[in-house]
């Protein structure tokens, strides 16, 4: 499941295509996804000036002149995908000047924008969401009440997560993976800061000192930038707005190189695979501690 990196490269990609641009036409092909969509979505959405597109946690939110916002999650295999003409080309900043494909048995929305852009959310497998709530109010919709602070934001700091570790029995993987301590945390991106701060994913969040949970903020928001500045790990099914995949996958330090060296010059362990809540985890038994 595609996780902040992947959601934050996708609303950049979205971004020059959308932003500031009038949504000319709207057709949903079908009436759920994960969960139903919203009444009347179609004509909800045409005729409406995109404002502002933002992410929160792994949702993107659209902002429309209407007072409602455009919520979207990509689930296991959703793309947004964007296609243009050529005209479009100067109106544009992202190389989205491809001729509109012919639609796929999987393209459940599409958006025909003012500009010429096409934006299609494609979904094999149909665990995306989308969803309408006011602008005003929608930090209480059920996607995003109860969320903890984005970990790329001030108030996720070293004595916030201090504090929400103090006692804590869970193993700090399990913790920093809970969506009401930070946003948009998953299960690749907690494996490699884990690594660089050479923290096992099997300690007890409450047993750490103040050091080392405060070590994890810096960590968390340097792999958070250097996946971004990649375009996010494509493992699966992700792919960026303009087809291309992510490479940060070819950087992964702990996730998924089970029997492979540790790539710190002064260790000389393997990385070992554990399975932790249903999830696997990989450390390097020797350094991370």
């Amino acid at each position: 499941m595609p996780e902040l990196p992947e959601v934050e490269t996708v609303r950049r990609g979205l971004e020059p295509a959308m932003a500031g641009k009038v949504i000319a036409r709207a057709e949903v092909r079908r009436p759920d996804l994960r969960w139903p969509f919203p009444p009347n979505m179609a004509e909800r959405l045409a005729g409406q000036r995109v404002e502002r597109l933002r992410r929160r946690s792994k949702y993107i939110l659209v902002d429309l002149s209407g007072g409602e916002t455009l919520l979207i999650h990509l689930g296991m295999s959703g793309r947004m995908m964007v296609s243009g003409v050529p005209q479009a080309r100067g109106d544009m900043l992202g190389d989205f000047h491809h001729l509109h494909p012919a639609p796929e048995k999987h393209d459940h929305v599409v958006l025909d924008m003012e500009n010429g852009a096409r934006i299609t959310f494609n979904d094999a497998r149909r665990f995306g969401a989308m969803d309408l709530a006011p602008t005003a109010t929608v930090e209480e919709h059920r996607f995003l009440a109860g969320l903890g602070p984005e970990p790329m934001g001030n108030a996720f700091d070293e004595a916030y997560l201090v504090a929400r570790f103090k006692g804590r029995n869970t193993p700090v993987k399990s913790a920093l993976l809970d969506q009401r301590i930070v946003a948009g945390l998953g299960n690749i991106y907690v494996c490699e800061a884990l690594w660089r701060t050479a923290i096992s994913p099997l300690r007890k969040a409450g047993s750490l000192s103040r050091v080392r949970v405060a070590s994890l903020v810096p960590a968390i928001r340097e792999v958070l930038g250097d996946a971004i500045e990649a375009g996010g790990s494509s493992l699966r099914d992700y792919r960026q707005a303009d087809g291309e995949l992510g490479y940060f996958q070819h950087s992964f330090a702990a996730y998924g190189r089970e029997g492979e060296p540790c790539r710190k010059p002064e260790c000389n362990g393997i990385i070992a695979r554990v399975v932790q809540s249903g999830r696997s985890s990989f450390y390097c038994p020797k350094c991370q501690k």
